[in-house]
């Protein structure tokens, strides 16, 4: 979907690049329908949306993408993480449903209701969920149709304090997260990742927030898709909880744009 009015967007890149930057939680965009289905007051979910949003992700996509030799494809979500969270599992195989926060969260992240008692998430799930993972995972079929392989490359944020929700919040939060899969981050991934992001004050491991993001038609089957997910922590380019980017951006974007480059080269 590309029109104004849809929930997701596809960004063209050049036609031999297999890399699909994937920006999930940039928006704080919440649909009148859904906002009704929240508990929170308006002051209380402008506080939540500070929180939960990986603000600024989105341009840091834009910036980065610009200053690449060949351009990658982009797929953005064009609402809020609190309509639903198109990277966790649909059912119970999801941990952080624990805390409420599974594919419809439930609980905000200081652990309050989100939603009321007993809300029924199908709704929800069939309106937005199901067509994002189609539609992400037709945008995969597509890089590997046209180049063989596709990079999926997951951007995100985190606070530099840990957030109540968190299930592995006493960890390092090193300036940059990088988050991998077994069976689809190999290990030359993972390098340019850490030679990239090096100089930007440091590099850790799934920590504080392990993993990343596979179609689930590819997840564990298909090696020609590899992943990672790059975790910035906040402090480095914004002002916390919600405010504005600052001069770290546009070294982000320098960092993610060679990385980019390096995989288009092979």
């Amino acid at each position: 979907m590309n029109s104004a009015l849809s929930p997701f967007r596809l960004e063209p890149g050049a036609s031999g690049s297999p890399v699909l930057l994937h920006v999930p939680h940039s928006s704080r965009t919440i649909p009148r329908p859904v906002r009704e289905g929240i508990v929170l007051d308006d002051a209380a979910l402008e506080t939540e949306l500070d929180h939960i949003t990986d603000s600024h992700t989105a341009e840091l996509a834009t910036r980065s993408s610009r200053a690449c030799a060949v351009t990658p494809w982009r797929f953005v979500n064009g609402l809020s993480r609190l309509v639903v969270d198109p990277e966790r599992f649909p059912d119970d195989r999801e941990e952080m449903l624990a805390v409420g926060m599974g594919a419809v969260y439930t609980r905000t992240t200081h652990r309050e209701p989100l939603r009321p008692p007993g809300t029924d998430p199908e709704p929800l799930l069939d309106s937005y969920f199901h067509p994002y993972a189609h539609a992400m995972t037709a945008a995969v079929d597509e890089r590997l149709a046209a180049t063989g392989r596709a990079v999926v490359i997951d951007v995100h944020s985190y606070p530099s304090a840990a957030l109540p929700y968190e299930l592995h919040g006493t960890g390092p939060r090193p300036p940059v997260c990088l988050g991998t899969d077994g069976f689809h981050t190999p290990p030359g991934l993972l390098a340019r990742a850490e030679a990239a992001f090096g100089g930007f004050g440091g590099t850790g491991l799934n920590s504080p927030f392990p993993g990343t993001y596979v179609p689930l038609k590819h997840y564990g089957r298909d090696r020609r898709v590899s992943a990672l997910m790059i975790e910035i922590r906040r402090d480095a380019y914004m002002a916390e909880p919600g405010g504005p980017y600052g001069p770290g951006l546009d070294a982000l974007a320098s960092a993610l744009a060679a990385l980019m480059d390096g995989l288009t080269d092979g």
